[in-house]
């Protein structure tokens, strides 16, 4: 069912629209200790949020926004603040942008009151009050009730423009509009939702064919749902990533010391007889860029090995090697299906361990691939929405998702309890 949207609100001006965002940016350092010493290094997920912002503020309400930033299990972490991110808000939005260092209390209602239409008000990182993630349940719902109705009395109209935390049942996705719900407030979709929901959504129920859909990252068991779920839709499914290896080894194909998921090989086989019989062509990387064993450095960082090998389907991939990227020759493979495509092509997972430049080329090759499409192409979050931005291929693509997980929850046909509680459109 379609989901009302924040061009379905009449009147709003000088109403109070909290607005759950994800700026739950990339920082550097990753664990900073002050306010200001966090930077951030990608700042796509502002970027996509500022439609929704500036729509409220054309109509002249006031804007509050909602957001977590990393993961301060319900303490507050000084490098975790949210003032890089109002930093960099208000270098994209003229309107006044005030943040304070609360998200409820005194503080927080007090700023609220002084808000003047056509402002916005950003408030403190909500994973710092521990009830934010409590589960509704017996011995929590009090407890998440009253943190809720702190939040929710600060506004008239709630808005969850976060897709990226929409499988999230937390008080700023669940909570709140429960309770806006119960008294008959508006709970609508803001226009990155909107966008993410139609993208995906399309793909999954009426994808302009042929559907080619290519899949990376590490683990098969992460990807089984959504393999599953693309069975007897989309028309090919090509297998790229570390996960190639347990599907190799299905294939009796040796992979050294390459990521195998062992207790995977039999569901792999039933998933391509599956497949088969259903009409999706499944098709795995044909050759592999491997190297002996990566170390981490002090900083957890991989280290470039010195060598690499080029390794075909065909011989395997030596012992005591491990696989880290696709070849050149599986790139060629998969931009036969994504270049000249007039219908529709998914991508989620990169190719390889793209962070390491000796092992970028497979991601690259992909994201290259999609560029030059003509099909309708759509980056399903996660690394591969991390790549191709790095990558400068990202403004190529007909869409980008910003979830990671909220994109593959719903590309496995699995409801997102963000999504389900807003207003439905009849």
């Amino acid at each position: 069912m379609a989901k009302k949207t924040i061009n379905d609100l009449g009147d709003i001006a000088g109403k109070r629209v909290l607005v759950r965002v994800d700026f739950n940016v990339p920082i550097n350092p990753k664990a900073p200790t002050t306010r200001d010493e966090a930077v951030i290094t990608d700042d796509s997920r502002i970027k996509a949020a500022i439609p929704t912002i500036e729509a409220l503020l054309a109509k002249n309400a006031r804007v509050i926004l909602v957001s977590h930033l990393g993961r301060p299990d319900g303490k507050v972490v000084e490098g975790l603040r949210l003032d890089c991110v109002a930093k960099r808000l208000r270098e994209l939005i003229p309107q006044t942008v005030v943040k304070i260092d609360e998200c409820i209390g005194p503080k927080a209602a007090e700023a609220v009151l002084q808000m003047k239409p056509g402002t916005v008000l950003l408030l403190e990182n909500v994973r710092f009050r521990s009830e934010e993630e409590l589960k509704t349940d017996a011995n929590t719902k009090p407890i998440k009730t009253r943190f809720a109705w702190q939040l929710a009395d600060s506004a008239d109209i709630y808005v969850n423009d976060a897709f990226g935390t929409a499988h999230r049942d937390h008080v700023s996705t669940c909570g709140i509009p429960t309770l806006f719900k119960g008294a008959g407030r508006p709970c609508v979709a803001g226009l990155l939702m909107e966008k993410e929901l139609k993208f995906l959504g399309e793909a999954l129920e009426d994808p302009a064919k042929p559907f080619v859909v290519v899949l990376g990252g590490a683990k098969v068991k992460d990807k089984i749902p959504l393999i599953k779920n693309l069975i007897g839709k989309a028309d090919k499914i090509l297998i790229g990533g570390a996960m190639v290896f347990t599907f190799w080894k299905a294939m009796d194909v040796n992979i050294g010391k390459s990521l195998c998921e062992d207790e995977m090989v039999s569901e792999v086989l039933d998933l391509m007889k599956e497949a088969k019989a259903c009409g999706t062509e499944i098709v795995c990387a044909i050759d592999a860029i491997a190297s002996m064993p990566m170390i981490k450095d002090t900083k957890g960082k991989f280290v470039a090995p010195k060598e690499v090998m080029h390794c075909y389907i065909d011989d395997g991939i030596p012992d005591g090697f491990v696989g880290y990227d696709v070849g050149p020759a599986t790139v060629d493979l998969f931009a036969e299906d994504i270049v000249d495509n007039p219908g529709t092509a998914l991508w989620n997972g990169p190719m390889g361990v793209f962070e390491v430049p000796i092992f970028s080329d497979g991601t690259s090759g992909i994201g290259e691939a999609m560029s030059e499409s003509c099909a309708t192409t759509i980056v399903g979050g996660g690394d591969s929405a991390a790549a191709v931005t790095q990558m400068n291929y990202a403004h190529f693509m007909t869409f980008v998702s910003t979830g990671g997980g909220a994109a593959l929850e719903f590309l496995e046909g699995q409801p997102l309890p963000g999504v389900v509680v807003l207003d439905e459109k009849y």
